[in-house]
């Protein structure tokens, strides 16, 4: 059934289109045209950005940083080996990804550490990558509370994570 589901979701579309009048090939047109001109315009903050993320991850410095905020984290309740992925997934969801499957992988995905990274990929956002791309595609110079927020939300989400990890699963 899940093979038929979007062709079958497209053939309803297009004929309700048609019954309405509705031009559906001009309408397909111009909004690949405006998707071809967003992707134009945020061509170059992605790959700012994933210059930058490959560059830290590359050099260390995300492991260091991790190392050096472990005291932090241990007193809010995140696993060491979860520290990187923290401080990576804010930026790049792909980076978190690969940082999640490695803790899975070093630790095990039914251990703590495995657990509370799975949580934290799924409860969280690329915050600053996505207000990247949303701020270069609509011109912004300035993001006022937009970061701050998505960066409490995510500290929210990581804290929730290791909350509810260790609520319904203990610590191993």
């Amino acid at each position: 059934m899940a093979e038929w589901l979007v062709p079958a979701l497209l053939a309803c579309v297009t004929m309700y289109a048609q019954i309405r009048g509705v031009d559906v090939f001009s309408n397909f047109l111009e909004g690949a045209k405006k998707g071809a001109k967003t992707a134009a315009a945020i061509a170059p903050t992605m790959v700012g950005l994933l210059t930058a993320v490959y560059m830290l991850r590359a050099s260390g410095a995300i492991d260091w940083l991790g190392a050096m905020m472990r005291p932090i984290f241990s007193c809010l309740g995140i696993p060491e080996a979860c520290a990187p992925l923290v401080l990576l997934k804010p930026i790049s969801g792909g980076g978190g990804l690969a940082l999640g499957a490695d803790i899975m992988q070093r630790a095990g995905a039914d251990s703590y550490a495995g657990r509370v990274a799975a949580v934290m990929l799924g409860a969280s956002e690329a915050s600053i990558y996505t207000i990247s791309l949303y701020a270069g595609s609509l011109g912004l110079k300035s993001t006022r509370y937009a970061v701050p927020a998505a960066l409490i939300g995510d500290l929210t989400a990581f804290v929730s994570s290791a909350f509810f990890v260790r609520l319904f699963f203990g610590t191993n």
